[in-house]
């Protein structure tokens, strides 16, 4: 299957969305659970820092790396793909002269670990005739060996294939029973086997996984021909398939009824919903184009924080390394300075590679550095940005943020978002309290369609559900709804957020950045979050 199948068949668009490619092999599905021994790993890791060093490299850092990924793919009664893959090998960074070099070779054996060091150190010294400025590393801590696993319960990977499409089936059975015209539900699952080892003193093993369970559920109406869609309103996790209990402690009733999800999933229950609510889409109302208070689901909202905060504060675009996947940032470093009001004093977002459960949470990024929590926007004041080692300096940091990944071992390591998040709110506060206070607004849950300028100002975001506020009730369903933002008036222009007991987290599983183009994964949380005086418009098209 090519990349342009693998988009109809999942129904997700890009822009930011990169899906990867099935690189690597091949393989039967009870291959997933396999592993290479530590010790072989460290044999392969100190053959490449040896070599590395003996030809004159100052600093060296080893990944090897083996990557699973099963995806399923069904759609009504039909299962379309299942695909496993595998990928092993062993990429290898050197800085040498002053310059980065990397090599990577995918023959596991200590001499062919050794022959990628030597070349990665040749390219580096080669480079170094054209660099101006030599590469500053921050101090990273001699971690010695250490291990680190997500803290699943159940593994995806040893669950029966029987039994995940048997989910998937259900679901699509009980949409179509619920009065689905169409329905495609997928499951999408990763594992990350990598070891990192450096000539700083650390070995680091860790083994990483997560899950996605999106589906479409689609409405017609035989009269007009009229059709709407709802997505699932799960979010991708960094659990086990343990996620998928559907636990009912976990579920959360909305004021308008709708049912969100926590620390665990109902995709059944979620695709049965759905049904109702794609159908009650096709008689909901057009909505009047004007300025709204917004009241905006975690399950809407991450998405606005990933584009209009989360990419805009990562430091490459900042400087202008970066410019792929919408370009670079407004939110530049004389803006920190000069402690610029990127949002409303009550708006606290934090970047965090420690929370449990979300896609960006590992104990060490792939250059070692230690995951922490640190904030980006404090009271509203722009405070700090994402870096990796050798971009510490420029921030005046002696130490790393942990902000280094690569979606495989033979892809060279660069800077990437960590979960960002924005704080709840300190006063005890729900959804209802919120929507009870708007006297003119709009309610607005999942993520759908959007646009943002090169510079991550100016933008436009749709959804999957909306609803009308009239004087603090939840009138009727709309339809048509899209918000205009300017990054920094969005945020100046938020009023309320709930408190801690509404926290969720949504995700990106394959969000794109650089060229050659890479994914990575990534959590946001928050909790229900109100914007006032927002500019709405209707995306309603005459056809002719």
């Amino acid at each position: 299957m090519d990349r342009r199948q693998f988009l109809a068949a999942c129904g997700i668009g890009a822009g930011g969305l990169l899906l990867p490619g099935f690189g690597g092999r091949a393989i039967a599905a009870e291959q997933l659970v396999e592993t290479i021994d530590v010790a072989v790993k460290k044999r392969l890791a100190d053959a490449g820092l040896s070599a590395a060093t003996n030809a004159g490299a100052s600093y060296c850092d080893v990944r090897v790396g083996r990557y699973m990924r099963q995806f399923i793919m069904t759609r009504e009664a039909n299962v379309e793909n299942v695909v496993n893959t595998e990928s092993s090998g062993a990429g290898v960074r050197v800085i040498a002269d002053g310059a980065w070099g990397f090599a990577a070779t995918n023959i596991l054996t200590a001499e062919a670990v050794a022959d990628a060091a030597r070349l990665a150190t040749a390219i580096a010294k080669a480079n170094a005739a054209n660099q101006t400025t030599p590469v500053q590393l921050a101090p990273a801590a001699a971690m010695g060996e250490q291990s680190w696993r997500t803290p699943i319960q159940r593994n995806g990977m040893t669950v029966p294939i029987e039994e995940k499409i048997g989910l998937l089936m259900g679901v699509n059975a009980a949409a179509i029973e619920a009065g689905a015209s169409f329905v495609a539900s997928r499951l999408f699952l990763v594992n990350e086997q990598k070891y990192f080892a450096s000539t700083d003193g650390s070995y680091i093993d860790q083994d990483v996984h997560r899950i996605w369970a999106p589906f479409t559920v689609t409405a017609i109406d035989q009269a007009s021909g009229k059709f709407r869609t709802r997505d699932g309103l799960s979010s991708p996790m960094g659990l086990g398939y343990e996620y998928l209990d559907g636990r009912p402690q976990d579920r959360i009733t909305m004021p308008n009824g709708v049912v969100v999800y926590g620390k665990s999933y109902d995709m059944r229950a979620d695709a049965v919903a759905a049904t109702g609510q794609a159908r009650e889409k096709l008689t909901a109302a057009s909505v009047q184009p004007g300025k709204y208070d917004l009241v905006l689901d975690p399950s809407h909202l991450g998405l606005t924080i990933h584009e209009s905060v989360g990419h805009p504060l990562e430091l490459d675009r900042v400087l202008g390394y970066e410019a792929n996947y919408a370009g670079t940032s407004f939110a530049t470093l004389d803006k920190r300075q000069a402690g610029f009001k990127y949002g409303s004093d009550i708006v606290n977002i934090v970047a965090d590679r420690t929370q449990a459960g979300s896609l960006g949470a590992v104990a060490y990024d792939d250059e070692g550095v230690a995951s922490k929590s640190w904030p980006l926007i404090r009271d509203g004041v722009l405070v700090d940005y994402q870096a990796t080692r050798d971009q510490a300096h420029i921030l005046g940091d002696t130490q790393a943020a942990g902000c280094s990944y690569a979606d495989s071992w033979s892809t060279i390591q660069f800077q990437r978002m960590p979960n960002v998040s924005l704080r709840p709110g300190a006063t005890p506060m729900t959804a209802a309290d919120m929507i009870g206070n708007v006297e003119n607004g709009i309610y607005i849950l999942g993520r759908g369609s959007y646009s943002i300028d090169q510079q991550r100002y100016n933008a436009q975001f749709g959804g999957q559900l909306f609803y009308e506020i009239k004087d603090g009730q939840i009138t009727r369903p709309l339809a048509d709804v899209a918000y205009q933002m300017r990054t920094p008036e969005f945020w100046n222009a938020c009023s309320a957020t709930c408190d801690e007991s509404d926290y969720r987290l949504f995700g990106s599983f394959f969000d794109g950045k650089g060229q050659p183009s890479q994914v990575s994964a990534v959590s946001h949380g928050s909790s229900t979050t109100r914007f006032d005086g927002i500019n709405v418009i209707n995306t309603a098209r005459s056809l002719g």
